[in-house]
């Protein structure tokens, strides 16, 4: 496949043809990210058509200029139209759990930057609240707008700040929580013996000999493959 900043900058010129191909690629996302509001009153193919919409603003919109890969983008511009849906149609409100958490997560925050002179980590706040990563993103994906989170909330001659930057935690952890649902989505494209080395390798960090014994090859097949595997990864979201 093409290197996706290539063929988005061939998108954004006007080829229609190619701002197709980079929608299909990435239909797969949508479905995903779709799985996570089935069963709250909407029909499933009504908000994969919403998803889509996101994606297409993402394919659109995205800025080549920053040092971020697409995925990382389009994944909060498909949820922020998802999101957006259930707000203006009032079928999700959100719960008052979520507001308590949010304010809970707010005061310790407001706690934190005044004690140590900067925003706490999420993995602070999950010590301070005893709240887990889940909840603690849950109630900050609610009282932000999602679909402007990479908008400039300061600007200045020499400097911008985006909203993601003044989220609590840095940027690589929200990078990371975002990349996780692509991972997910590569690794249900994968057959099972290189899904299963890739989880043996990297959630269960095995070794490439320990994996060669549990899957019955050697390790210098064990070393081959997860090369292969890796390299089409990498490939697929245009790294």
């Amino acid at each position: 496949m093409e290197n996706v900043a290539v063929l988005i900058e061939q998108s954004q010129k006007g080829d229609q043809e190619v701002r197709a191909q980079l929608i299909e690629q990435n239909l797969g996302l949508v479905r995903h990210i779709v799985k996570r509001y089935q069963g709250r009153g909407c029909d499933t193919e009504d908000l994969f058509q919403i998803g889509v919409i996101g994606l297409i603003k993402a394919v659109d919109h995205f800025d080549l200029s920053r040092d971020v890969q697409f995925s990382t983008y389009a994944v909060p511009m498909i949820m922020g139209e998802i999101k957006r849906f259930f707000r203006d149609d009032g079928i999700v409100k959100i719960s008052r759990g979520i507001k308590e958490n949010a304010y809970r997560i707010r005061q310790s925050m407001e706690q934190y930057a005044s004690q140590h002179g900067r925003e706490a980590t999420v993995q602070e706040l999950m010590e301070m609240t005893g709240l887990s990563r889940e909840d603690i993103v849950l109630a900050l994906e609610a009282g932000y707008e999602v679909e402007s989170i990479y908008q400039a909330a300061y600007k200045s001659d020499d400097r911008e700040m985006l909203l993601i930057d003044r989220i609590p935690g840095n940027k690589d952890e929200h990078e990371i929580l975002t990349n996780h649902i692509v991972l997910h989505e590569l690794m249900e494209k994968m057959d099972e013996r290189d899904r299963q080395l890739i989880n043996l390798r990297y959630f269960e960090n095995k070794t490439q000999t320990e994996v060669a014994e549990l899957m019955g090859i050697s390790q210098v097949q064990v070393s081959r493959q997860e090369k292969k595997i890796l390299l089409k990864m990498r490939t697929e979201i245009g790294v």
